[in-house]
């Protein structure tokens, strides 16, 4: 008996309806803010993520799914940002969009150790908007994830926010964290003392607890950010304020991929445990000009959608329609009931029918098993007579209908 990879989860009918449901409502509120889906595909050329997320990057070095032929190199794309920015250039949306919004719904690839949260192919919901650098956007990207979240049902999160500041602004930072870093180096994991010397600002997510003890010594503050950075992250602060979202400033808030610049962000929900964040994103000002394109500012963000499930826990409301069962009783009843069926569906009414020829009773058991709200039984003496029997299965009642007032009681 084969069984799935290792890191990667069935989802079963009975868990599809809560996908769904998350999904049209992203998509409902992705339409009021004027996001527009983009569909990229799963695999992409490696030296794309390995130009966009940094070469020192954990996902980069330990945790892409790589595919190998004679003369290529791809892979099962890690995250979604990369691949949009590429699309946006490769089909010139550059010029004749210019600014553009746009959203995502999909599965992403990772090779990690599987653990509650982080799964080797996972969903991520998110959203970018290419071709400005007003703090405005940062403020309706955060305010944008702060729908997303209240329309799924989600309460109980933390918003948490630092700026990185342009290049030069990054470049200051991460010199003054290797300053501080190099003296306590022995104190940090083998991964971390290589990313003093790589790229130090990987050290504030590292995961490992005595690294996380050394990160929360250090005295960190914006004092590394320029006039006019310093200037669009107050305006950022003020505009969350001016909405009445709360949210915590992070010093040591970095995220894991280079291309963030300016604004990052992360929201986190305590009932996850240790893989606490539900979503995160940020700005990307440098990535489209990296990927050959013009200086244009970039922001985006996305939830994981397992983990969305996990914060929300059961959903009580069923978004199934209304099922109606047809029980036929003969062969001249089982013709007559496909064009029932057919009749039914056209009206946008959900049914179905029993196709293992059961006997009424069984039929009945399968039509309950199958969730069915009424049950239709039409044998040879209905259909002399043009009748169906119509039951509730709630209420145990039942009752003669005409076969063709059939729709319009079933709609009342």
């Amino acid at each position: 008996m084969f069984k799935r990879v290792t890191g990667t989860k069935d989802i079963l009918p009975e868990e599809a309806s809560s996908w769904q449901r998350i999904e049209a409502e992203a998509r409902n509120i992705f339409s009021l803010y004027n996001y527009r889906e983009i569909r990229t595909p799963i695999i992409e050329e490696v030296s794309l993520f390995n130009r966009t997320l940094g070469t020192t990057a954990e996902i980069v070095q330990k945790q892409m799914f790589l595919i190998h032929n004679q003369e290529d190199t791809y892979a099962l794309r890690p995250e979604g940002t990369a691949s949009i920015v590429r699309s946006y250039l490769e089909n010139n949306l550059d010029k004749t969009s210019g600014f553009i919004k746009l959203y995502y719904i999909g599965p992403m690839f990772r090779l990690e150790r599987p653990q509650k949260g982080r799964l080797r192919q996972f969903h991520h919901i998110g959203c970018e908007a290419i071709g400005s650098q007003d703090a405005a956007l940062d403020l309706e990207i955060i305010a944008l994830a702060v729908q997303l979240l209240k329309s799924f049902g989600i309460s109980g999160y933390k918003i948490k926010i630092n700026s990185l500041g342009c290049p030069k602004d990054k470049h200051a930072l991460s010199l003054r964290l290797k300053e501080s870093l190099e003296e306590k180096s022995r104190e940090l994991c083998a991964d971390c003392q290589e990313r003093i010397k790589n790229n130090v600002l990987r050290v504030l997510d590292c995961k490992n607890q005595t690294c996380q003890e050394v990160v929360k010594t250090l005295s960190m503050n914006q004092s590394h950010l320029c006039t006019d950075c310093l200037a669009h992250f107050e305006e950022v602060k003020k505009g969350l304020n001016l909405l009445d979202i709360p949210f915590q400033v992070q010093d040591r808030l970095a995220r894991g991929l280079d291309y963030y610049n300016r604004t990052v962000f992360e929201i986190t929900h305590s009932d996850l445990g240790s893989q606490d964040a539900i979503g995160a994103g940020g700005r990307y000002n440098n990535l489209v000009h990296e990927l050959g394109g013009p200086d244009l500012g970039g922001i985006g963000f996305a939830f994981g959608v397992e983990r969305l499930l996990l914060a929300i826990g059961a959903l009580t409301e069923n978004t199934r329609k209304k099922l109606v069962y047809l029980i036929t009783l003969g062969e001249a009843a089982k013709t007559a009931g496909i064009k029932i069926l057919d009749q039914l569906r056209k009206s946008d009414i959900a049914c179905d029918t029993d196709y293992l020829c059961k006997s009424l009773k069984g039929a009945l058991r399968a039509a309950n098993d199958a969730g069915a709200d009424s049950v239709l039984i039409l044998g040879d003496d209905e259909l002399k007579n043009d009748i169906i029997t119509l039951k509730d299965m709630s209420k145990s009642t039942q009752k003669e209908v005409k076969i063709e007032d059939l729709t319009k009681e079933l709609k009342c």
